[in-house]
Order: C-alpha cells, then sequence, then structure tokens
C-alpha cells in the first residue's frame, strides 16, 4: 500500500495475515453518498463474512467491509523502546501484578484467576499470560464460576498496542459477547530524571506502612473491607509518601514498589484543594530517589485513559505510553 508519490494503491493484506500488524485506507460511506477515505492501523484481528476486523493500539475495534478496502498492508510491529526504557511487554505485565498483588490466585494453564474481595478490578480479574489449557469459551466459564463461587464479577485483563501483546484474545472475547469496561495507559520513563526534578519546600515523609491518615486520604479505601491493605501493603519493596496537611488527612499521598529495575508508582492523590502546588511532584520525586537507592532505574505507572488531568502530568513528567490495557466483563443478556 503506498499512500504518496502518486503510486498505484494496492490491498497487499489477505485473511492469512490475521494476526499482524497492518495499515489500511478505506472509504467510510459508499462512494455515491460522498464517502471519504480514512486510515486504520493495528492488528488485523479478523477476516471473516467479507467483513475485515482491525484492534488499534487503544483496544478499540474498526469493523471495515471487506469492498471498502482501498489498500492496506503489513506493517511492521510497534517499537518496544518508546521515550522512555527498553521494555517488553511481558515484562512489565509480570512487574505490574507484582506490584498489585490479590488476596488469593489460582492457576488456570496459563491464565491466573485473582481475586481481592472486589477491591479493584486488577485485583479482580483473569491475568491470561499465555494458553489456559483449554478452549478460550471453556476457560471463560471456568473463570465465571471461579468468581461467581466468590460473589464477584468476572473480569478479564488484557492489553493492545505492543509487540507481544493481546489483540487477537480481545476480538475473540469481542466474539464471545465480553465487552471492555475500563482502558487504561501503561506509561514509561526513566527514573533518573524523575528523582533529579527540584521536590520544593514541602517535606515528603517515607515509611513502609499506610497509617491511619494515609488510608483517609486514600480514596478507594472508603466501604473496602480488609483486601485493601493486603493489597496495598503486597510486593517486592514498598513505600509509601504523604505531605502532611492542615488537620490528620495528608494533604498528598502516594506508593512505590521497587522490584528489580523497576519502580512502579500508584496512588499518588492530592487533596482539591492543595493541587497546583507541585505536591504529586514532591511525592513522586521522593518516592524515585528512595527507588534510585535501591537500585531502580526505570520507572511505570497506570493512568485511565478519560483522566486527561493526570495524563498530562505525567506527560510533562516524561512518562510515555508503552501499552494499553482494558478489563472486559461479559455483557448482560
Amino acid at each position: 500500500m503506498e499512500f504518496t508519490g502518486g503510486e498505484r494503491l494496492e490491498t497487499r493484506i489477505t485473511s492469512a495475515d490475521v494476526g499482524k500488524r497492518v495499515s489500511v485506507r478505506y472509504v467510510t460511506d459508499s462512494a455515491a453518498a460522498g464517502g471519504r477515505f480514512t486510515d486504520a492501523v493495528g492488528v488485523l484481528t479478523s477476516w471473516d463474512g467479507g467483513v475485515v476486523t482491525i484492534t488499534r493500539k487503544s483496544g478499540e475495534t474498526v469493523r471495515i467491509a471487506e469492498l471498502r478496502l482501498v489498500a492496506g498492508k503489513v506493517v511492521p510491529p510497534a517499537p518496544a523502546r518508546r521515550r522512555g526504557p527498553a521494555a517488553t511487554f511481558p515484562e512489565l505485565s509480570r512487574a505490574a501484578a507484582r506490584a498489585w498483588q490479590p488476596v488469593e490466585s489460582e492457576a488456570l494453564g496459563g491464565w491466573t484467576l485473582r481475586a481481592a474481595g472486589g477491591f479493584t478490578r486488577r485485583a479482580n480479574s483473569v491475568l491470561p499470560a499465555g494458553d489456559p489449557g483449554l478452549p478460550v469459551a471453556e476457560a471463560l466459564e471456568v473463570a465465571r464460576e471461579w468468581y461467581a463461587d466468590r460473589k464477584l464479577p468476572a473480569y478479564v485483563q488484557t492489553a493492545t498496542g505492543a509487540e507481544g501483546t493481546q489483540e487477537l484474545l480481545c476480538a475473540e472475547l469481542e466474539r464471545l459477547g465480553w465487552r471492555p469496561e475500563v482502558t487504561a495507559e501503561l506509561r514509561i520513563a526513566a527514573l533518573a530524571p524523575l528523582a533529579d526534578r527540584e521536590p520544593g519546600p514541602v517535606e515528603v515523609r517515607l515509611s513502609r506502612d499506610p497509617d491511619e491518615p494515609w488510608m483517609r486520604r486514600y480514596q478507594r479505601f472508603a466501604g473496602e473491607g480488609p483486601a485493601v491493605r493486603h493489597v496495598l501493603t503486597a510486593g517486592p519493596s514498598v513505600w509509601f509518601a504523604s505531605v502532611a496537611g492542615t488537620g490528620e488527612v495528608p494533604a498528598a499521598i502516594g506508593r512505590c514498589v521497587v522490584d528489580g529495575r523497576w519502580a512502579g508508582f500508584m496512588a499518588v492523590e492530592v487533596d482539591p484543594a492543595q493541587r497546583r502546588r507541585g505536591l504529586a511532584t514532591a511525592v513522586m520525586t521522593a518516592l524515585a530517589r528512595r527507588a534510585l537507592d535501591e537500585g531502580a532505574s526505570a520507572a511505570w505507572l497506570q493512568v485511565e485513559s478519560d483522566n486527561d488531568g493526570a495524563r498530562a502530568m505525567y506527560e510533562r513528567m516524561g512518562f510515555a505510553v508503552h501499552h494499553h490495557y482494558q478489563h472486559y466483563r461479559q455483557a448482560e443478556a
């Protein structure tokens, strides 16, 4: 497929290319209705019944009638190195899982069923890191029963947008009636530039355990059971940061898990009345310095795709998107 230079447009992809990353040009509507050309880049996840399905890096699914294809070609996988350190999806997936551990888990082949009393989807979802040893539909039924026994909805966490991610599984989930409820970004950055930032005049206190004031600032704590403290404190090397507020509740908090070369940042929250004072930067800088002391060199964090304020802040701090992840839940009948 050539889009420039006046060369002839060609469709150079077939159904045999399912699973590969492609770029296509197609007509959005019929030519008679004044349709226009547009492009789509992503993984070719199906070519069936005259319909081509492409999953973008964000997890969005694009369905195109075969007759509307104007051009298409296979393109190289997205590079593993972005603006941050070199990182593979499996490496980051394992680090993220170790940083947010469930209360209980059970293996289903290469899948892991995780539960933590309903506290966050990340700790209460299937992590599909390989072959479940069963057809996907059967494995999902086993997962549904496992979560039903715990009075929890069944979620499956998938990833898209990097080499080795799970676009084909996403397509199969959608075919079986599962739909994504939440989409988030996993971002990475070099750790030293973050630690070198000027933290400002505020004092950041670091500790190994979240005290009661820290928990009162943490917005997810209200109404949750004992699983919260388990999830927060489990991990290879966990640190909690807080900045004193005017009362008993901190003005800002944060959490960092140091795991080999990686430092994962979570639960960074600031009192709404104290925002735009650099408190989030101060918290992350203090945690980054501690992580450097423990031998880490790279940073990661997760942020929901619709949280524009946090995404802009992390962009300024040097965090770039490595991949997206989604939590699928079976649609109600």
